[in-house]
């Protein structure tokens, strides 16, 4: 009898680090990384009738709606039934979890919480390449060229919302939404939250965690990586 398919979800704000987290899930087990953000630049650029609705809400800083972002993202788990996959960046709010209800069950949401000023350093440091969606850190994750894209030599940008001045009242508006999406999935006892500053030192419990899902298809010395993360 085969295996069941894991279906997961990761959960944080804006320089919580799932970006970080959702590549070391993706190559450690083999996870399918499905992300909101990457798939809304694919249609986008290739002027599909969702993507021109999603850039007309993001030209007006706006919040892409949930039935766009759902169309989207329901579009793109028909595709991969019979692969384990991890979510990124969806459901961001309690329709959107409701949408997904619909079509499958979960196994495990990851929250990840992380402390404001943590946050702040993080985004205050962090820029972007905005066509391809890849991200860069000053201080842990430079470009090779300061202010330009490793891959395209095209120049990197802060977003107006990463700055301190907007900061506080994007991670509002975050905790605002995610609130009812966290309890639905912690009432639902698939929520594990993990705390801390730095991804290095979450990472081994996320890797135990998720290893008693699923066989890491490269394995790790748990014991190992855990001292590693409190030094």
């Amino acid at each position: 009898m085969a295996s069941k398919l894991l279906r997961a979800v990761i959960l944080g704000p804006p320089g919580s680090g799932k970006g970080t987290v959702c590549e070391r899930i993706a190559k450690t087990f083999g996870l399918k990384h499905l992300s909101s953000g990457n798939f809304l630049r694919d249609n986008i650029k290739s002027n599909t009738e969702v993507g021109v609705l999603a850039e007309q809400y993001i030209e007006q800083g706006l919040l892409v709606p949930d039935h766009v972002i759902t169309r989207v993202m329901l579009s793109e788990l028909e595709k991969i039934q019979d692969q384990h996959w991890l979510l990124d960046g969806f459901p961001r709010t309690l329709g959107q979890a409701e949408a997904l209800d619909k079509m499958c069950d979960l196994d495990l949401v990851i929250s990840l919480n992380i402390p404001f000023e943590t946050l702040k350093d993080r985004l205050n440091t962090r820029w972007i390449h905005p066509p391809s969606g890849r991200v860069y850190n000053l201080e842990f994750n430079p470009p090779h060229v300061h202010g330009i894209d490793d891959v395209t030599g095209e120049p990197l940008v802060q977003r107006e919302d990463d700055k301190p001045d907007a900061l506080a009242s994007r991670l509002r508006q975050y905790k605002d939404v995610a609130k009812p999406v966290i309890e639905l999935y912690k009432n639902r006892g698939i929520l594990h939250t993990y705390s801390g500053t730095e991804t290095n030192k979450i990472w081994p419990y996320i890797y135990t965690q998720l290893s008693t899902k699923i066989p890491p298809i490269h394995p790790e010395d748990t014991n190992q990586a855990v001292r590693a993360g409190e030094q």
